[in-house]
């Protein structure tokens, strides 16, 4: 009897799937976006820093925008890209953040216990360090740069391990990145919110009851969402609020159970079977209707968290966050940015903040008995783990940006770059060190 995987028939195949299926399987490698960023990094730091540097970053500061009526909106492409694109970023986040909170390890608080307290350390001794050098300085306001971790970048550092990261040292490691995440919205929203105008803030809340009424009574056309997204960003972009917020809470909004059960799918499919076979086959418009159907209900058996979160993966990874990384990371490094004291605090919060603060919240949790830790992992591994998570690039240069500006920003750019470069390669290497390899017995019986 053949395996069920031998008998199924592939789609048709054209000649250009052998060029799109390559690139369809590059995408699926998890450190594949982590490689694309890094590029985007460099590219934007050896342009920044060539003959062509002054055309590059003043291409990033050109203004853009449109006129209606007498109204008018225009900001640089930078703006654009760190206050929209980005807000798109953001929704995926939110969708991250409510999958792990309603499915994933935060949903149990046991479970939970461990990568929350890590990632409070993680960020409450980085920003202290911080403080402490620049308390009172320009500076000051950049605290919450060293708070964050890129997902990115460290879920490529665990594919590069390979099969040295045990599934369940991974979990934690994304979850605390997760719990990072949720950190670092809650400082953009309360921490770097200057002024605040209260009518266009409450039109943002109007849109927003608008949505959840509408997914209520049950309104499934994704345009009309659409829509009401693209206004209450607004709403949130001229309220001094930073938009992006909005796109945490659309995440957050999205809901978890799709609108076809899999029993209801089945019965439609075998339904189907039935006219495809020839049972009560109607006219050609009965046809149409009922594989028409049939598409539908195979596309709302997925949640929408489901069908966001896969489709804007790699739009976000391959798109929007080297695109940021293009118009953010390009810095003309100077020596005077180096030894800037704001680089210094920078890079000492993502270097010895991270782990240090991960490190011993995370003793201190399990110490009291609030958590436990993974089986087969140490304290070395807790600690390469919190040096990784001191890698910060895309979230702290957002909030950096948010923070300063000018020379202060340069500064803080420097010191991420490096912060971050020094944190993961100590990361990496004290991994190898206290997760050896497995043997290949262990890795035949894993299989």
């Amino acid at each position: 009897m053949a395996h069920p995987a031998e008998t199924k028939k592939p789609l048709p195949r054209e000649p250009v799937d052998a060029v799109i299926d390559p690139f369809k399987r590059f995408l699926h490698i998890e450190s594949a976006s982590g490689i694309v960023l890094l590029i985007a990094a460099i590219t934007a730091l050896v342009l920044a820093n060539s003959p062509l540097g002054d055309g590059f970053l003043a291409f990033w500061k050109k203004k853009v925008g449109f006129t209606f009526g007498t109204f008018q909106v225009y900001h640089s492409l930078q703006h654009w890209i760190n206050d929209g694109l980005m807000a798109i970023f953001f929704f995926v986040i939110g969708l991250e953040v409510k999958r792990e909170l309603v499915m994933g390890e935060l949903r149990d608080l046991r479970q939970a216990a461990l990568p929350i307290a890590a990632a409070t350390g993680g960020m409450i001794v980085p920003a202290c360090i911080y403080l402490t050098l620049q308390y009172g300085a320009p500076g000051q306001s950049g605290w919450g740069i060293t708070m964050a971790t890129d997902i990115a970048f460290v879920v490529g550092c665990l594919a590069v391990l390979g099969s040295r990261i045990p599934n369940s040292f991974r979990v934690l490691l994304l979850s605390l990145a997760i719990a990072d995440d949720i950190g670092a919205i809650i400082v953009i929203a309360i921490g770097y919110t200057e002024s605040l105008s209260l009518t266009a803030l409450v039109l943002a809340i109007i849109g927003i009851g608008i949505m959840l009424f509408l997914m209520w009574v049950g309104v499934r056309n994704i345009a009309i969402y659409l829509i009401l997204m693209v206004l209450v960003w607004f709403g949130f972009h001229e309220s001094g609020i930073h938009a992006t917020i909005a796109g945490v809470i659309f995440g957050l909004l999205t809901p978890t159970k799709s609108w076809i059960s899999e029993k209801q799918l089945g019965d439609i499919f075998q339904r189907t079977g039935h006219f495809l076979r020839g049972d009560g086959w109607g006219d050609t418009g009965e046809r149409y209707t009922t594989l028409r159907q049939t598409g539908i209900a195979a596309r709302k058996s997925l949640s929408p968290l489901e069908r966001f979160e896969n489709e804007l993966h790699p739009w976000v990874g391959f798109v929007i966050m080297p695109i940021f990384a293009l118009a953010n990371a390009g810095v003309s490094i100077q020596v005077s940015d180096i030894t800037n004291p704001v680089a210094t605090a920078v890079g000492l919060g993502l270097l010895a903040g991270k782990p240090i603060g991960i490190v011993f919240f995370s003793w201190l949790a399990v110490k009291i008995g609030l958590a436990r830790l993974p089986v087969g992992i140490n304290w070395g591994a807790i600690t390469g783990g919190g040096f990784l998570a001191g890698i910060g690039f895309t979230m702290a240069i957002f909030i950096a940006s948010l923070a300063l500006e000018g020379a202060l920003l340069d500064a803080a750019k420097v010191g991420i770059l490096g912060g971050s470069a020094l944190a993961g390669l100590s990361g990496v290497m004290l991994l190898i060190l206290f997760l050896p390899k497995p043997s290949q017995s262990e890795t035949d019986a894993g299989k």
